[in-house]
């Protein structure tokens, strides 16, 4: 036997749009310089677009993309993931942005399978609120029901967009899920973050074999204990698809014409746009939308002029005939999890 330190996991919830790589920037900012920090990123969409929009590229970062970590279509690439993180990098802290459509509460189960030995340490789930969307978007998405029932700590986030009557609601809401549910109210994802940070590590021993990144056949006996999960949740918890589209135009303005029609349906698009030197970042979170420009760490000129939209199928339908209006969009690929 040797001995080892556990990796303290956090992870971040929230549905699409809510502010959650805002808040993943707060905490890379606030972690203690003398620990060692790992970020898995999960992107519903085929493309990572929130990944070149972290602030430090010289961590260490996992992106899964083309669905959600806690569903079969990907649940694989999130188990070898694990390995990996667990065996070769073992940070002190493993931070855990999941998509926005994701159903989070398998996650404390996938870190104790046994192929793991113990080497993960759950310790805190931030639910990241849209405060202006996130009624609207409880009523209409299992998602965020989920999401609400497993997290321990609410970020009301864009409160500055909201009234004083969505925000008790929001808060009346989450009161029906917890006795003592601890809430902060922000802007900017803003919040005090001392209490979450890493003290000393703790360790675990385990057995004196070397790490190694799992096999095939251990990847597959772990994919069947997750299957005989009685109380597993493996499915996407909403109807949803994602189709990206590369966009031709030169000017910004003519996508800005484009975007005034888009199906007021869509629940989330995003994507960079170049014109010239200048690289702009496209937002749409159900209905509400904004292009402004930005300057990305790290270069993100292969993801430029690709966007991702994100909806019901039926609602990418619409899409596509509305796309196929104009020369100056075509379609790039699909991605619909109910039909793999």
């Amino acid at each position: 036997m040797r001995r080892t330190n556990q990796t303290d996991v956090f992870l971040i919830t929230g549905f699409l749009g809510s502010g959650k790589t805002t808040f993943l920037n707060r905490v890379i900012k606030a972690f203690p310089a003398d620990r060692k920090l790992m970020i898995l990123m999960n992107e519903f969409g085929e493309i990572g677009i929130d990944g070149r929009l972290v602030d430090d590229q010289d961590l260490d970062m996992l992106e899964i993309s083309k669905g959600s970590i806690f569903c079969v279509c990907v649940k694989t690439d999130f188990i070898k993931g694990l390995s990996r993180i667990a065996n070769d990098l073992r940070p002190d802290v493993l931070l855990i942005e999941a998509t926005g459509v994701a159903n989070p509460a398998d996650l404390r189960h996938d870190l104790k399978l046994s192929i793991f030995q113990d080497r993960f340490r759950f310790k805190e789930q931030f639910c990241i609120i849209d405060a202006k969307h996130f009624m609207d978007a409880y009523e209409v998405f299992t998602s965020v029901e989920k999401q609400i029932e497993s997290s321990t700590v609410f970020v009301i986030n864009k409160t500055d967009l909201a009234t004083a009557a969505d925000i008790d609601k929001i808060r009346t809401t989450v009161a029906m899920y917890h006795s003592d549910p601890k809430f902060f109210q922000t802007k900017f994802a803003d919040v005090p973050l001392e209490d979450f940070m890493p003290t000393a590590p703790h360790s675990i021993a385990i057995a004196d074999e070397p790490g190694e990144v799992l096999t095939e056949q251990q990847v597959e006996a772990a994919m069947e204990a997750l299957l005989d999960n009685p109380a597993g949740s493996i499915t996407p918890p909403d109807l949803l698809a994602s189709s990206i589209y590369a966009w031709h135009g030169e000017a910004i303005k003519s996508f800005t014409e484009w975007v005034k029609d888009l199906p007021v349906e869509l629940v989330r698009a995003k994507g960079f746009l170049r014109e010239n030197d200048v690289t702009f970042l496209f937002n749409w979170v159900m209905g509400n939308w904004e292009i402004q420009s930005v300057s990305p760490s790290t270069d993100c000129s292969d993801l430029c002029n690709r966007i991702v939209f994100i909806g019901h199928p039926d609602v990418l339908r619409q899409l596509s005939v509305k796309a196929a209006e104009t020369s100056l969009l075509s379609h790039f690929s699909s991605f619909d999890p109910s039909a793999s």
